[in-house]
Parts: C-alpha cells; sequence; structure tokens
C-alpha cells in the first residue's frame, strides 16, 4: 500500500494520507503543565517548519492544560498519553486534535471503549503506537526475539481492537530502534492495512548519531512511497529535529523550498575558512524562502567549474573571492566581504 493509496486522516487544519504532502513532526520538551513555555516552544517549531506538535500528558493538570495552549498556536496538537485512560479523555475534552496511545498498555477493553468512544464523538484520530521497547511477552517468544513481524503483528492486532469497537479513524505507527528492523517492518505492514502511517526511528540518539540513523532509516523507507507523517527523534533541542527531517523529505525530492547549500569537502587547495564560511552560508539562508541552490568552494582553481550547477555560488583564494551565478563568475571580492556579497544577492534574487 503506497502513500498515494493510504486513507486520508484529518488532524486539525491539516491532512494526511491519500498522497497528501508528508507532513513534519515534533515533540515538546517543556512541562506541558507550563502553558507560556510549551507555547513558547511550539511557535519557535511552527516558524521552523514543524507542522504537527505532540506534546506529553503524563498529569491530569497537563491534560487540562492543552485548552490553554490550543488558543496560542496554529498547528495541530497531539496529546501523548500512557497508562491511564482518563488522561486520554481529558486531552480529547481539552482540545486535543489527535491523542497517542497503546492500547496495550490503557488497561482493559472497557477503558480502551472509553477513549474510542470519546474520540468518535469529536471525530479525532487516534495513534495507534508500537514500539521495539514494548512489545507482548506473547509475541517476543512466538517469533524468538523482538522482531519486524513481531512489531507489525502487535500493531495490527490493536488496530483491530479499535475497528471492532466501531472506529477506524486511525493513523499506526511501529517504532524500534533498530533501523534495518524498523525498515522491514513499514515494508511489511504497507501491505496488510491503508492506514497512514507516521513513520520515525525510535530512541535514535544525539545529533550526531540520531541523524545518521534517522537519515538512513527514513530514507529506505521514503523512498518505498511508504509513510505519511515523519518524526526525527533526537536527543536534543527539538529544532534540530524539525531541520533534519526537512533536509530528509528535500533530499529524497518529497519537499521543495528552502536554499539548498552545497559544499565541497577541504583539501590540500583551501586558502580561506571554508568550513567557517559554509557554517556561516548554513545559517544565513535559514531566513530565505527561495527555492535555489546555493554554493560555497573553497579554491577559485575548482570552485566556478564545482558551483555551475548552482543558482549562487561563492569561491574562496588566498584574501580574494569571488562571485559566481549559474556558473559565470561576477564579481570578485575580499574574502572578508564574501558573506554580506552572499547577502546583498539573496536579498534581490529574482527582483
Amino acid at each position: 500500500m503506497s502513500r498515494a493509496n493510504t486513507r486520508v486522516v484529518k488532524i486539525g487544519n491539516r491532512v494526511i494520507g491519500g498522497g497528501n504532502p508528508i507532513l513534519i513532526q515534533s515533540m515538546t520538551n517543556t512541562k506541558t503543565e507550563d502553558v507560556e513555555a510549551t507555547v513558547k516552544q511550539i511557535q519557535a517549531l511552527t516558524e521552523a517548519g514543524c507542522d504537527i506538535i505532540r506534546c506529553a500528558v503524563p498529569t491530569m493538570e497537563a491534560a487540562r492544560a492543552l485548552s490553554g495552549i490550543k488558543k496560542q498556536i496554529s498547528i495541530p496538537l497531539v496529546a501523548d498519553i500512557h497508562f491511564d485512560y482518563r488522561l486520554a479523555i481529558a486531552a480529547i475534552e481539552n482540545g486535543a486534535d489527535k491523542i497517542r496511545i497503546n492500547p496495550g498498555n490503557i488497561g482493559s477493553r472497557d477503558r480502551i471503549q472509553a477513549v474510542v468512544d470519546a474520540a468518535k464523538e469529536r471525530q479525532i484520530p487516534i495513534r495507534v503506537g508500537v514500539n521495539s521497547g514494548s512489545l507482548e511477552k506473547e509475541l517476543v517468544e512466538k517469533y524468538n526475539g523482538v522482531t519486524a513481524e513481531g512489531l507489525v503483528e502487535s500493531a495490527l492486532d490493536k488496530v483491530r481492537i479499535i475497528e471492532e469497537m466501531g472506529y477506524d479513524n486511525l493513523v499506526i505507527s511501529i517504532k524500534s530502534s533498530d533501523v534495518m528492523m524498523c525498515a522491514k517492518a513499514h515494508e511489511l505492514i504497507t501491505n496488510q492495512t491503508d492506514h497512514p502511517l507516521h513513520v520515525g526511528i525510535t530512541e535514535a540518539g544525539t545529533l550526531y548519531s540520531g541523524n545518521i540513523k534517522s537519515a538512513v532509516g527514513l530514507g529506505i523507507i521514503l523512498y518505498q512511497g511508504i509513510g505519511d507523517t515523519i518524526r526525527v527523534s533526537l536527543t536534543g533541542d527539538p529544532l534540530e529535529e524539525i531541520k533534519s527531517a526537512k533536509r530528509i523529505l528535500k533530499t529524497l525530492g518529497l519537499r521543495k523550498g528552502g536554499i539548498e547549500v552545497v559544499s565541497c569537502p577541504t583539501c590540500g587547495r583551501t586558502q580561506i575558512d571554508l568550513i567557517g564560511l559554509a557554517n556561516q552560508v548554513e545559517t544565513l539562508v535559514q531566513g530565505y524562502d527561495l527555492d535555489i541552490k546555493v554554493a560555497v568552494m573553497g579554491c577559485v582553481v575548482n570552485g566556478p567549474g564545482e558551483a555551475k550547477e548552482a543558482d549562487l555560488g561563492v569561491a574562496g583564494g588566498k584574501g580574494v573571492g569571488i562571485l559566481i551565478k549559474k556558473g559565470e563568475i561576477v564579481k570578485k571580492v575580499p574574502e572578508s566581504g564574501l558573506l554580506s556579497v552572499l547577502k546583498d544577492e539573496l536579498d534581490h534574487w529574482g527582483k
């Protein structure tokens, strides 16, 4: 079941599935009970390109805080619930646009039914989440360990429980910190359901290892046409998750817009602080909504040739730099002026 054929699900003012654009999710790391801090973080994430935000709801106070948060944000709000079905119902009553539960830890069938009834009444979707760390003992035994097959069976069991309760407004997530297991699980489940899939590598790790694991895992999955929303899970500032998710989608050709920076690796010919310049350019371009490619090259020997596929480029020599447009050298400037010349070009691009 490719992404184009999954069901369309409405989450607040956004839709996923049915070939709609893949949306980027993140999760706040503030205390949800602190409305002001949570709103501030959500607004920053929204500005960075976050499409859907999830908040942990560990207490009744957090569930009630959702109402105040909702009034001050513009993107859909997902409530993340574990164990206590009453928190799920309270989150729904306080305006959550979607809830994330694992029916396996919510408790008895009656309690799951109560949550499903509340979601059904307001027509908000339920994300059924299963991950490798919480796979049922019987499935671990059946498959001789935690496996992709076990993850899929667990998720589909949970989906069946909710569908039998008369509700099918669902999103599925099956996450593992094992990249290849996660990829295989998605390949298996996509042939067995048409519910949209939320994709991510769980507990991926720090900025360095987490980005690599997420890029590889999401790359394998998304390249096959699987996945309707994504989250890059990083141990760090959630803003980094958004930046990484956008880059992954752009690299796969699944999202347009925003400046792409290409830069050469340093070599013995480099006579400028290329690493510093490339990082400055990367920071600079985040403020522009232009769909162009900018090249940062370390020498004037190969710079113009290597930058010819870029719309705009700079290359540095010893104390001097050049500005390149569409592969042609258009200006020579002192090395110290490269960044400001590039900024000026971006400011007037297309005008």
